[in-house]
């Protein structure tokens, strides 16, 4: 999206950036079992915190806090080795957690998150703070978000897209007048009256050069707030509640001072193994998902010194194959490979996630049925999967989801959405089946 709105470095050095990363994941389980959601890979060798913490880089923000909650040790370690000083041009990622904030285990959600670390943050000296989600993907300018904030002298600024049909029920919706003030707002709506009620109208759809279609269109929340300090600290000490979504933002709404950032861009919310598994894929066929080809505003990520992937007699189509990989396979279609794949002769992929692994060579040798590399062994067939992360796969291994299931729990095999899944450090012996 081009920017609308000039800002300058004294602005944007005038802004605090918190990114949400506290995230379970429930729903994204069994992905999540031992990873919290924006540590999970993403497009063969990002992880999902990757887009958020880029994001703010390529938008000059240096002020940046990330705030985990589960598995916070691994994830607050892959930040500190992947952003070094070089990455972050004179920044600073400051990592926090509950034991540190509350000497307690958990959050009690999104706003409380904040509200227990809101001293540390504020030891910035900052006018506005931006608020993100470390499980969303999109490419967005978030200087030119915090220029419009300043330009309309909002006291909350919600970053909104537009968003049709059954959509609405699962996030929160606003309405917005000719200024783009926000005059209501209602979180997850389920009542059709309400839904009519948000709907939006043609001259707005044609303003916006939107079709207008068979199902109604709506203006959604996209989780991106940006306040004003002061206001932000007032909403935390002395307002009741602990989600921004059901809470903080609708008790600002009705105060007033709230403006919508319109963004036509791609957005996607990882909430599902379905969205998860749409979002990797998309990649592979189109350029309508995450654009990871931008010199301009690239996504950082771990750096290896991998060679380039080796492919032997393998047809490979609609497929990205990364670094190190070791591709013997008879067919590839459809698919992301990650990182350190070895796949052996013989093997059909389809319409599948690979994710890779961490090494080569396992620490100590897993098991004496299999060889001394993670991977996926001869004459197998891999359909509508996703293989995580350090897995041993043996010989004839058929994944094709025979019976059609569409949730299967198995000692380390799922199957959600009618995905299977293999978990990170699952072995499936020669000749199984599912």
């Amino acid at each position: 999206m081009s920017s609308d709105y000039k800002t300058t470095s004294k602005l944007i050095d005038n802004v605090a950036c918190i990114i949400l990363a506290g995230g379970e994941g429930t729903r994204l389980f069994p992905l999540t079992a031992k990873r919290c959601k924006p540590a999970v890979m993403f497009g063969g060798h990002y992880r999902l915190i990757d887009v958020p913490i880029s994001n703010s880089l390529n938008s000059h923000l240096k002020k940046i806090f990330v705030i985990s909650q589960f598995f916070s040790t691994n994830l607050n370690r892959y930040i500190k080795e992947t952003y070094n000083i070089d990455t972050l041009e004179g920044g600073k990622i400051q990592l926090l957690c509950p034991e540190e904030a509350t000497k307690t285990d958990t959050y009690a959600g999104t706003a409380d998150a904040v509200r227990q670390n809101l001293d540390e943050i504020l030891k910035s000296d900052v006018e506005y703070v931006l608020i993100l989600s470390g499980d969303q993907l999109y490419n967005m300018d978030l200087e030119d978000m915090v220029a419009f904030a300043k330009k309309k002298d909002a006291d909350l600024t919600i970053a909104a897209l537009p968003i049709e049909g059954d959509e609405a029920t699962r996030m929160g919706i606003l309405k917005i007048d000719q200024s783009s003030s926000i005059v209501d707002f209602f979180e997850k709506p389920k009542d059709p009256d309400v839904l009519k009620r948000f709907a939006l109208n043609e001259t707005f759809l044609k303003s916006k050069n939107i079709e207008k279609g068979k199902k109604p269109h709506y203006l959604a929340s996209m989780g991106i707030y940006i306040f004003k300090k002061e206001i932000l600290i007032e909403l935390l000490k002395h307002g009741i509640g602990e989600d921004f979504g059901k809470h903080i933002i609708p008790n600002q709404i009705k105060k007033g001072k709230t403006a919508a950032y319109y963004y036509d861009g791609y957005w996607e919310d990882i909430g599902t193994v379905a969205s998860f598994y749409q979002a990797n894929l998309s990649l592979t066929t189109n350029s309508l998902g995450l654009n990871l080809y931008n010199e301009r505003a690239p996504i950082y990520t771990q750096q290896n010194s991998l060679p380039s992937a080796r492919l032997v007699n393998t047809r490979v189509k609609d497929a990205i194959i990364c670094e190190g990989s070791i591709i013997e396979a008879d067919e590839i279609t459809h698919s992301m490979i990650g990182q350190r794949c070895h796949i052996d002769k013989g093997t059909i992929i389809r319409d599948s996630i690979v994710m890779g692994n961490e090494y080569y060579t396992p620490p100590v040798k897993l098991s004496k049925h299999f060889p001394d590399h993670f991977g996926i062994g001869k004459n197998c067939l891999i359909q509508k999967a996703i293989i995580d992360e350090n897995t041993l796969i043996g010989d004839n291994v058929k994944l094709i989801n025979k019976k059609k299931l569409t949730t299967f729990d198995g000692d380390g095999i799922y199957i959600r959405d009618g995905i299977i899944i293999v978990t990170s450090g699952t072995e499936l012996k020669n000749g199984f089946t599912l």
